[in-house]
């Protein structure tokens, strides 16, 4: 329940879908970073079923934020409630749920409600910084479940993921560490022209990166990552190639006795309209699946191997 004093705001949509489609997407919350924009990475801490603690690191008026929430499900009522564990300021609590209702066979409602309190309920900025935030990031989700789940079966061509993987002697630290020290990669990676890194609380990271193509052009990326020591670091890139409307991936690192096993996943969603324009007019979606793996495993695999080479060196 909405604690005393909270502001309350409601955003809906209507979904050309069965509302268990739409439930089971919001419930996904391993996929939020592909279907949601905001949403950087979602790890999930606890799980019993009926409820469940996430640690969520997202956007909020193109700043970067990190909360925890528990969420109750139910899919028989087609609803789910959050709260947050702790907010950040000038968040002072939010909470809130998604309600999904059917409007027939293939058509649903959704409701996205929140109720919050600002650190400082006389601050007038707090909390018109927090209004702004709550209203363009549930007109952004809504929006983005909407075309997700209508354009579901076209976008199965479009979307697609594949990893990477090496065994290398050292331990999984060292391997973490080489990937976690982006800022050195200028130096580190004959493919980094360039790059800066900035560290925020949480695990986060900001990475803008100048790359080497093949042919000797550099492009521009840049990146969200969220670091977590020694096992993982997932990131979401947010200035993207031409060919690519999406872009995900991990980094994974698991010790196995002497060696460790270093893994980088991708998932891209292709931008179809930019194909003719970058591989010519007689490419397809299937030549435009290739390139970009091509290219993003070229640049994967150099890194892998660079960072197993330290991880000897390491050990040594």
């Amino acid at each position: 329940m909405p604690a005393p004093g909270a502001h309350e705001v409601e955003h809906d949509i209507t979904v050309s879908a069965p509302a268990s489609a739409v439930y089971r997407l919001i419930a996904e919350v391993e996929n939020w970073p592909r279907i949601f924009p905001p949403t950087i990475h979602v790890d999930r801490v606890e799980h019993d079923g009926a409820r469940e603690r996430i640690r969520i690191w997202a956007t909020a008026n193109g700043e970067a934020k990190h909360w925890t929430s528990r969420r109750t499900l139910d899919p028989e009522g087609l609803r789910i409630d959050f709260r947050q564990e702790v907010s950040t300021p000038p968040v002072a609590a939010m909470g809130g749920a998604w309600v999904v209702e059917p409007l027939g066979a293939d058509r649903s409602r959704v409701r996205l409600l929140h109720d919050y309190r600002a650190v400082d309920d006389d601050d007038p900025e707090g909390l018109r910084w927090i209004e702004e935030a709550v209203d363009r990031n549930s007109r952004s989700e809504l929006a983005a479940l909407k075309d997700n789940v209508e354009n579901a079966h076209a976008a199965e061509a479009w979307t697609f993921s594949f990893s990477d993987t090496v065994r290398a002697i050292g331990s999984a630290e060292d391997m973490y560490d080489f990937i976690d020290e982006a800022q050195l990669w200028h130096e580190r990676l004959p493919h980094v022209a360039s790059v800066q890194l900035s560290q925020q609380p949480s695990g986060l990271q900001v990475l803008k990166m100048e790359t080497r193509a093949k042919d000797g052009s550099t492009h521009l990326t840049e990146s969200y990552r969220v670091c977590l020591p020694s096992e993982r670091i997932a990131y979401k890139q947010t200035t993207l190639p031409a060919l690519m409307s999406l872009h995900t991936g991990l980094w994974t690192f698991e010790q196995d006795g002497p060696e460790v096993v270093a893994t980088s996943q991708h998932t891209v969603v292709l931008r179809t309209e930019n194909i003719a324009a970058v591989l010519g007019p007689d490419a397809g979606v299937e030549e435009a699946r290739a390139y970009v793996r091509s290219a993003l495993s070229t640049n994967s695999r150099a890194t892998l191997g660079h960072a197993s080479d330290y991880a000897r060196a390491q050990r040594r």
